[in-house]
């Protein structure tokens, strides 16, 4: 590398990496940090604890070169998922030798005649092996044109997204989607892989790999997150035959391990046109090297969730080839909206949008407005710029009616 590059990459790893204090609007709740220090006391809660810490640069490719175009960022861009597909997600396979798609129901008059209700079975053949999963999608019925869909990756009981509507939750709120002219569909992230140690191969993870030990496995396998982004791919399969789905314009969601689960959906597959996360924390969009609330070696102890290259940065996130801002500058120049709760510390709110704003520039490159480290906005103060969003809730751990009426105003802004 020439004196000059290596100047040039210096300094912009000393101006995006430090970790001085965020001077924006939004800063935690002292009586929710003596909270949590009460809960967890060994954690880190105030800024002022967080290690200096540099990022890796986004735009510096493998050979010391410098991306400075959109035509040069597509090797970046691989070198970076393979870093993430690597020692983190895992790798994850395409699609199986076969699939199909089963409408096992299908109601013209659901929501009281404003919605169509499909209850979609999708099954898939590979090596003899056979998987299947439902997915559940309301269309509205007075839009004339293929309707955007937002597609929720369910971490959570399936009485949140009950097709009959006799259960109604504001972590799935159907009819308002409906309102708003948008579709609504879920899948169940258990149906791709439990979400559970000892039984999560029993999914499509059993379908590619048949009856194959833990200890057989090579250190960047996929898991669970991964499966059920997976999954998420194959439903925009079935969207790509639905005459009433406007497939360019399909937003994937998920919140908590759901929210990890659609960051990494969205950077493996180009065709979802909005990216959300809800919450996600580490793993997710929280930067890992800041080590606020949930850490590296936190999320690790779910073993099923990560490739087991990840344990390897349990604290040690310093040396991580990667962090989360790359994660997120995998989607551009696609839209991301990355959402946090005021409650919520352990997902590390000021960490989440640390992330989105350090992907700025790669976001440039398509001539978008940088978001600055500062730019944080207050309580309950939506920030969107262009192809991405952000808002911290006032509340706690949770995917709320709130949080869903401004993915809807961000996709209004994007899509309408």
């Amino acid at each position: 590398m020439n004196k000059q590059i290596l100047l040039f990459t210096t300094i912009i790893l000393i101006t995006i990496g430090c970790s001085a204090p965020n001077e924006g609007d939004w800063n935690a709740d002292p009586e929710i940090i003596s909270e949590r220090e009460e809960q967890r006391p060994e954690h880190l809660w105030h800024e002022n604890e967080v290690p200096s810490y540099r990022l890796p640069e986004l735009l510096q490719t493998s050979d010391g070169s410098i991306v400075r175009s959109t035509e040069e960022w597509p090797q970046k861009r691989m070198e970076t998922l393979e870093l993430f597909r690597n020692y983190m997600y895992g790798r994850r396979p395409g699609s199986p030798d076969q699939l199909t798609f089963d409408i096992v129901e299908e109601d013209e008059a659901a929501m009281e005649g404003a919605a169509t209700l499909r209850r979609i079975n999708v099954q898939s053949a590979h090596q003899g092996r056979s998987h299947q999963f439902e997915v559940i999608l309301f269309l509205p019925n007075e839009v004339s044109e293929p309707a955007p869909v937002f597609l929720l990756l369910n971490n959570r009981s399936k009485d949140n997204t009950d097709p009959t509507r006799e259960i109604k939750s504001d972590f799935w709120p159907a009819e308002q989607v409906i309102e708003r002219g948008y579709g609504i569909a879920v899948l169940q992230n258990e149906d791709l892989a439990p979400d559970n140690t000892e039984t999560h191969k029993e999914g499509v993870i059993q379908l590619f790999e048949g009856e194959t030990d833990a200890g057989e496995r090579p250190s960047d396998a996929w898991e669970a997150l991964a499966a059920w982004g997976w999954g998420a791919s194959r439903v925009m399969d079935y969207f790509e035959t639905d005459s009433r789905i406007d497939e360019s314009q399909v937003a994937v969601l998920g919140h908590s391990r759901g929210g990890k689960a659609s960051l990494w959906a969205g950077a493996e597959d180009e065709r979802f046109s909005i990216v959300i996360s809800n919450e996600s924390g580490s793993g997710g969009a929280a930067l890992s090297r800041r080590r606020f609330g949930e850490t590296v070696k936190d999320v690790n102890r779910f073993t099923h969730w990560f490739a087991e290259n990840y344990n390897t940065y349990n604290d040690n996130e310093g040396e991580l080839p990667f962090d989360q801002h790359m994660l997120i500058s995998l989607i551009a120049p696609r839209a991301v909206y990355v959402a946090s709760a005021n409650g919520d510390l352990w997902a590390d709110p000021k960490g989440e949008f640390l992330s989105l704003a350090h992907a700025s520039p790669v976001y440039e490159l398509w001539g978008h407005e940088s978001i600055a480290p500062a730019d944080m906005p207050a309580l309950n103060t939506p920030l969107m710029v262009g192809p991405r969003g952000y808002h911290v809730r006032e509340g706690n751990h949770n995917l709320t009616a709130y949080d869903w009426h401004n993915f809807m105003d961000f996709a209004d802004s994007l899509w309408r």
